[in-house]
């Protein structure tokens, strides 16, 4: 089983990193690895708002409650930090 798989790995070609070589593709995987980031900070935050009782968006904005406004930021700030250790790898 081994023998034939093996002609099959040969032939995948995986990046060894993702340096940038110029400053140009440093600009875009930052803008990209940005856009990621932000995309994952709001669904982490929609995703905490489901997954709890009441509305804390609603709560936040509506009520202006600090105490939910802090909650609200730590789980943005949380989710920040999980996306930023899976970039650095």
């Amino acid at each position: 089983m081994q023998t034939l798989l093996l002609p099959l790995l040969a032939q995948v070609s995986t990046p060894s990193d993702w340096h940038a070589v110029s400053l140009g593709q440093g600009l875009l995987y930052m803008v990209i690895f940005a856009l990621v980031g932000i995309a994952l900070a709001i669904l982490g935050y929609k995703l905490f708002d489901w997954a709890t009782p009441g509305k804390l968006h609603e709560e936040i904005i509506q009520n202006k409650n600090v105490a939910a406004a802090l909650v609200g930021g730590a789980v943005i700030i949380g989710v920040c930090i999980i996306v930023a250790a899976a970039i650095v790898g």
